[in-house]
């Protein structure tokens, strides 16, 4: 068995990034239901964000959204974030929100319009250079509706070349991350829908672009967790927006609806080792909170991966070698059970309090009174929201 001491410093050493989106005002494509003390502004993201990593030690980062968090003195912002305890994580560039979107944005027909998105990529690039931010993260809305709307290749050649633009204006240390998504907006085709497509395009632009992998965008049924296994065998695997679904990309708290395919996820990543600082593996959260509020929301979302990594360590691996060379199926697969059925709090209580930290994040949080604060002080010009 795995020595506790290995697994309390592996857990300590843990980072987990959290979405600037995540604190404000964010919901459904539905209805966006406004709660009472969410920021104003990215520099109240921070805040919150600082409260979240106060209480679970381990959520030091935090990823901004371009135009979202738009400020006019981006050094002046991750100044902020280190005099909170912080620093700020991935720049995720927005090109699915302007009218001039509407067929696409990197795969656009049009080159104005493609034009337009690699200049708002570009600009991302150079709030990565004032922040001192590594990772572009990039999600693309684009593909069609109708057989016919657009030459499906030619689409890809656009991608491809506007791809290769932005890697080119990279700086040293910086990493393009390459999401994909497997429908929605667009129904008929999607131009980045699957790992392979996306892993198709990294390697052509070099070792600085990886694959993130999103845990909401699958189709039913699809084992996450051999993507996750092959990406890091190939050693790209750039990182995670963790989330959890029902039917769709439904953007809920990480490890709510299947906590087992969290775990099985985590056990790849412990095995293939991408929980090293070295193997370059960024773990985001990437979701909406719409009706729970947000702090206490993303804690709890935090925790959840902490406790999902907490089990993937405790994996007896020698015991689980041994049973798949002997092709002992049931055996093997009891080992994998018998590491998910362990009660992992304790472990956890125990080392934040090891740590100084409260046993129980999500109530010391509640206990504070700060909710209460936030709702009374936060109070006139416009809550930051989605799209804001």
């Amino acid at each position: 068995m795995p020595e506790i001491a290995a697994v309390k410093a592996a857990l300590a050493a843990q980072r987990i990034e959290t979405p600037s989106w995540g604190y404000g005002n964010s919901g459904t494509r539905f209805k966006v239901f406004a709660q009472p003390g969410v920021p104003r502004d990215p520099y109240e993201k921070l805040d919150d964000a600082a409260e979240v990593h106060a209480y679970t030690g381990i959520a030091p980062r935090v990823a901004l959204h371009i135009p979202w968090d738009r400020v006019d003195d981006y050094a002046s912002l991750a100044a902020y974030a280190k005099d909170r305890g912080l620093e700020l994580g991935a720049i995720n560039a927005n090109t699915f929100q302007d009218d001039a979107y509407r067929l696409g944005s990197v795969c656009h027909p049009d080159p104005a319009v493609r034009r337009r998105a690699v200049d708002h990529l570009l600009d991302c690039v150079d709030i990565m250079d004032a922040t001192g931010s590594t990772d572009l993260k990039l999600w693309f809305a684009d593909g069609t509706n109708y057989p016919g709307q657009d030459d499906m290749v030619a689409r890809q050649e656009r991608l491809a070349a506007c791809l290769a633009e932005v890697y080119a204006r990279l700086g040293g240390g910086q990493r393009l991350l390459l999401e994909y998504k497997l429908f929605e907006p667009s129904f008929y085709t999607t131009d980045v829908p699957d790992w392979g497509t996306a892993y198709a395009h990294c390697l052509a632009l070099g070792p600085k672009a990886r694959v993130v992998v999103d845990t909401g965008h699958h189709a039913p049924g699809t084992n996450i967790e051999f993507i996750v296994a092959l990406l890091l065998r190939e050693g790209r695997l750039g990182g995670f927006d963790f989330n959890s679904r029902f039917y769709a990309d439904d953007d809920l708290m990480a490890g709510a609806a299947d906590p087992f395919q969290l775990f099985r996820i985590m056990y790849e990543v412990v095995r293939g080792g991408g929980l090293a600082p070295g193997a370059g593996v960024a773990f985001m959260l990437d979701q909406c909170h719409n009706i729970e509020a947000k702090v206490p929301a993303v804690i709890r979302s935090v925790t959840n991966v902490q406790e999902a990594t907490a089990k993937a360590l405790l994996v007896d691996r020698a015991a689980l070698a041994a049973a798949q060379r002997e092709g002992d199926v049931l055996a093997a697969h009891a080992v994998l059970m018998d590491a998910f059925a362990t009660d992992v709090r304790p472990l956890l209580r125990e080392l934040r309090e090891e740590r100084g930290l409260d046993p129980d994040p999500v109530a010391a949080y509640l206990r504070s009174g700060r909710q209460e604060r936030i709702a009374a002080e936060r109070v006139g010009g416009a809550q930051a929201g989605w799209g804001a």
